[in-house]
């Protein structure tokens, strides 16, 4: 895992390259058919890389995107009213069943179906009219980190050539120098802090509230500690009632205009007497994180999660686990 995290900054590099010609086609293609609505479907971590997507689309291009049920299609068999819509659908291996089968019945329906996948020849590729390779190359720790980040890039990469908007892919073509950087940002001092705590809150706001559900389950896999993601402006609701004096929050908090909100929510909780970290020069209460700053709103958030990797990497050694294996788990997971 700690060798995959570390080949990011050139998984990112190899995607942008060697996928330009396509995820500009596929753009191009998106702009022309000029959409009412997109739809995703995935799981797992891809899933949290629909989620970013989702932002991606709605802030870039204005479009609303719901996330579809794989079994829909899968299991239930229900036609769905897709007709003049986009579909991206997200799968590492491309080869899950009920997410193949919902790419297909989403271009029976008339949608113009998009895979993002790391499977150039898998079965989701072949599903779909456009197939993106992530190129992130082989990944085998059963925790996703390189074909998350590539995911999440791809999908913003796809709507920037959509929408023609030079500064996003000029802001996409600096992440590998950014991300190495975020490669060697050190967390670990959140440590003390979640010895001996059973659950932790991650928080998120916008587009980095995809980051944190993406770091609430690598807690959950790698760690073997629950962790929830919520956004900021929702854990003030019924999820604060289980803040107790030192109960750990880690707040991503991103250049962008739901920054100071994120900021707030973190400070209040920290008033509350929880014990709160986040990557932000405005702190308040909270313990300040190192983080990378990328220039862009939209990128931003993606250095946070390759810091954040590294992190859950270090602390699940740090637990005793080895974060390669964890139980219960194995890399590919097929789904009716």
């Amino acid at each position: 895992m700690r060798r995959e995290i570390e080949e990011i900054p050139d998984a990112v590099a190899r995607l942008l390259d060697g996928s330009r010609a396509a995820l500009a086609e596929a753009g191009r293609d998106i702009a022309r058919r000029d959409p009412r609505f997109v739809v995703t479907v995935a799981r797992g971590s891809s899933d949290h890389a629909a989620t970013f997507l989702k932002y991606a689309v709605e802030l870039t291009a204005g479009l609303a995107v719901a996330s579809v049920g794989p079994s829909v299609a899968s299991i239930y068999n229900a036609p769905l009213k897709l007709s003049g819509s986009a579909c991206i659908a997200i799968s590492q291996s491309g080869k899950s069943p009920d997410i193949v089968a919902m790419a297909e019945a989403a271009r029976r329906a008339g949608s113009l179906t998009i895979a993002l996948t790391n499977t150039a020849d898998s079965p989701l590729a072949k599903a779909c009219e456009h197939t993106i390779d992530i190129l992130a190359g082989v990944e085998k720790s059963v925790a996703a980190t390189k074909t998350f980040v590539n995911s999440a890039v791809a999908a913003v990469a796809l709507m920037a050539h959509c929408t023609n908007d030079q500064a996003l892919l000029a802001a996409l073509a600096e992440l590998p120098g950014h991300f190495r950087k975020a490669v060697d940002c050190d967390w670990m001092q959140m440590a003390a802090a979640l010895d001996g705590a059973s659950s932790l809150f991650i928080l998120g706001r916008g587009p980095s509230v995809a980051l944190a559900s993406e770091a609430a389950l690598k807690f959950k896999e790698t760690c073997a500690m629950h962790a929830e993601a919520y956004s900021a402006a929702e854990v003030m609701h019924g999820p604060m009632a289980l803040v107790r004096p030192g109960f750990p929050v880690l707040a991503l908090a991103a250049r962008d205009a739901s920054e100071a909100s994120v900021v707030d929510t973190a400070g209040r909780l920290a008033n509350k007497g929880a014990t709160a970290f986040i990557t932000s020069d405005s702190v308040g209460k909270a313990t300040r994180l190192p983080f990378v700053a990328t220039g862009h709103p939209l990128t931003d958030p993606l250095a946070l999660i390759v810091s954040f990797y590294g992190f859950v990497e270090a602390f699940a050694r740090h637990r005793g686990l080895n974060p390669d294996e964890p139980a219960n788990l194995r890399k590919v997971t097929e789904t009716l």
